[in-house]
């Protein structure tokens, strides 16, 4: 905001009264036509191009736009930041500190890990008996509550004690027992192997419509965006208690007489390599780590996820995953110096040159200090997927470190039905087991607990999280290039009905930035102060003239611009799940703003890797608005904000970071309360307002 002591500011919300109409005809200035100099008519509409700055739009379709360029550039400047930082490392005992460093940070990212192991309960719900081996049933609870349906496939070789694989499951409906070959696979080599149903997947839906049964959502990704979401909130990640329920899988299998608690091993594939990795990083219990479609370099991802993957998967985008120096390079480093392995696949949407850049990374380390054979690279020519011919690697590699006779091939396997592999009698834990908590009830106490820790306001979140400092920049003209920290001006044309006119500016910044921006004025009257009128759809168009025409006639004048990645600046593409493509609903600009799936999602997703959450930056960009407003303007003129549907609740909170602005009271304005949506589970709420840890701001 502005800091000159003449500047008042005032929010105005809700929907301005668009019933007087007036005249815009011209006339001389008797006393009953100065009346009418003060008033705007809302039925004289200027021309829809007069609100537009940019060129129209070509075909709907994917585009690298300049957001996009910006968080990808963004993540290649912090990408060179880290790899700086490890050319630092000249010792083991370097690579040991920064090794604990990158677990405080990923501890920090996910919110840490409960402190107390409860009573598992483990129960056999059943048993089925295959040749060579059978496989359990089981059920235990990783905390209190939290119920996690699993199965164990044993090896029937005559061995007493066998060494273990945990399989952590990837992103399919019926989540474990979409793996049971590769779990076959395994245990027809002679390992105990344990595969479980992540949150929100298989038996385990947090949002069962029982009369419907099915999910309200889907069983893929969709009940991970929406819990995932809460858990920004709350300070948390819904990774905390994916890997927690993998850990107490571990404990699980520490209390089994045929298990080798030495020989215990981790792989899966996309969610489920995700899972390997964050687990493998934190668990050194685990000796042998195998992620298979997961390992990249984020920054390309940031690049590609609207358009090859753009389902809200919250778990995989920890906050600060980048600008704090750890990306996947820093899971792989946490496993140091303890074998692992990174599957790929040539045609994969985690882009396998990303892979090759993170394993070569980790591998310069590993060969620097005696361990060059316990890192290993299989890549196969496939899409999303656990490859035979990586699978067959991947058991090579662990015969190799588990002290296996060396074997040639993959055993056959019996594909059981989905009805034989249940655990409960149901299909869902939350039909079967009465005292079964959903997780959004362990999100909420997560929450509340957390505001008895060490709390921060949102002005203190604002200025440390990646502040661009922006009240610091300077205004000038646009002369085709935009110099950091510099907003640049440029003027596009002005339309003119009577005595209005409303300025088309493009504001450059940030490199490769641009806000569209509009300046409505009447030059018969002289304004009594300046309104920002702001909406999170976009800039003012003619279906918002009333509001405009009526500020106008109150004797304003009124700028209104588009946040980055919305109004004119937005992608003119509807991104669809190739899971799920009914999973979005809606006109084009519901899908372009869904939590489920959308392109501002993905913007929202790499806002929170880049470590600068969209809503922050959304505050940037009224800052910068204002910077240029006031600028030009020589009177000091006091500044107001209207502020409509969403922003409303951006505008309460941007108040809070600048005492100077005033809401002023309105009856029918509703606003997002962070801890409220916590508190009561809300399950979907605008994707831009996503602000990590918001339940805990004092």
């Amino acid at each position: 905001m502005f800091r000159s002591k003449s500047l008042q500011c005032f929010a105005i919300a809700g929907c301005f009264a668009s019933t007087s109409l007036f005249s815009f005809a011209a006339s001389t200035k008797t006393s009953a036509q100065t009346e009418a100099a003060t008033s705007t008519s809302s039925e004289t509409i200027p021309p829809t191009d007069a609100f537009r700055v940019l060129p129209r739009p070509n075909a709907e379709g994917p585009e690298i736009t300049p957001y996009l360029l910006y968080q990808t550039s963004l993540a290649w400047h912090q990408d060179e930041l880290r790899q700086s930082r490890w050319s630092q490392v000249k010792t083991e005992n370097d690579l040991l500190q920064l090794r604990a460093g990158l677990r405080r940070s990923v501890l920090e990212m996910i919110g840490g890990l409960p402190t107390e192991k409860t009573d598992l309960h483990a129960t056999i719900t059943g048993r089925i008996s295959a040749t060579g081996f059978h496989i359990e049933k089981l059920i235990y609870q990783s905390l209190p509550g939290l119920y996690v349906t699993a199965l164990v496939y044993v090896p029937d070789n005559g061995e007493k004690v066998h060494p273990a694989v945990l399989v952590a499951a990837g992103h399919s409906t019926n989540g474990k027992i979409h793996y049971q070959e590769l779990c076959q696979r395994l245990v027809q080599r002679g390992y105990l192997v344990i595969s479980w149903d992540p949150i929100g997947q298989g038996e385990r839906s947090q949002f069962w419509d029982a009369k419907a049964k099915k999910s309200r959502y889907n069983l893929i990704c969709a009940e991970h965006a929406v819990m995932g979401n809460l858990a920004y909130l709350a300070g948390a990640n819904l990774a905390r208690w994916e890997v927690w329920d993998g850990m107490r899988a571990v404990d699980y299998l520490l209390t089994r007489s045929d298990v080798d608690s030495q020989r215990i091993n981790l792989t899966g594939t996309s969610g489920g390599g995700f899972q390997t990795a964050l687990l493998g990083a934190l668990d050194e219990r685990i000796k042998v780590i195998i992620p298979s479609c997961y390992i990249t370099a984020l920054p390309m991802r940031v690049g590609n996820r609207i358009f090859v993957d753009p389902d809200s998967d919250p778990e995989q985008d920890l906050f600060g995953f980048i600008s704090k120096g750890v990306d996947h390079p820093g899971l792989l480093l946490m496993m140091y110096p303890r074998p692992v392995m990174v599957a790929t696949a040539t045609l994969d949407f985690f882009p396998v040159q990303g892979s090759y850049k993170s394993y070569a990374e980790v591998r310069t380390f590993y060969e620097r200090f005696g361990h060059a054979d316990r890192i290993g690279f299989a890549e196969s020519y496939n899409t999303h997927q656990y490859s035979l011919k990586n699978q067959e690697a991947a058991l090579n590699f662990l015969d190799r470190f588990n002290n296996m006779p060396l074997r040639r091939g993959l055993a056959p396997v019996t594909t059981f039905s989905d009805a034989d592999l249940l655990v409960t009698k149901s299909g869902q834990v939350s039909v079967d087991y009465t005292d079964a908590q959903p997780l959004p009830h362990f999100i909420a106490k997560y929450s509340t607990d957390g505001q008895h820790r060490n709390q921060q306001t949102l002005a203190q979140l604002y200025r440390s999280e990646q502040d661009p400092e922006i009240s610091s920049w300077t205004v000038s003209r646009y002369t085709g290039s935009t110099p950091p920290r510099e907003v640049r001006w440029e003027a596009v044309g002005t339309s003119t009905v009577g005595t209005l006119h409303i300025d088309r500016y493009l504001l450059h910044h940030s490199t490769y930035l641009q806000m569209p921006l509009l300046h409505f004025h009447d030059e018969r009257i002289h304004p009594k102060g300046t309104v920002v009128w702001l909406s999170l759809q976009s800039k003012a168009t003619e279906k918002d003239w009333p509001e405009i025409a009526k500020l106008l006639s109150d004797g304003y004048e009124v700028f209104s611009f588009d946040f980055r990645g919305l109004g004119e600046t937005r992608m003119n593409y509807r991104a669809k799940s190739s899971d799920d493509p009914e999973l979005v609903k809606g006109d084009f600009d519901q899908a372009y703003a869904s939590p489920l799936s959308s392109v501002l999602a993905g913007y929202v997703y790499n806002s929170l890797l880049t470590g600068r959450p969209y809503f922050l930056q959304t505050m940037d960009d009224l800052k910068i608005a204002e910077l240029f407003i006031r600028s030009r303007d020589t009177s000091h003129l006091p500044l107001s904000i209207a502020a409509t549907d969403d922003a409303y609740s951006l505008a309460v909170q941007y108040s809070k970071i600048d005492r100077d602005v005033t809401i002023l009271p309105n009856k029918t304005a509703t606003t997002v309360d962070w801890s409220t949506v916590v508190t009561q589970g809300q399950e979907q709420w605008p994707i831009s307002l996503l602000m990590p840890s918001g339940a805990l701001i004092k």
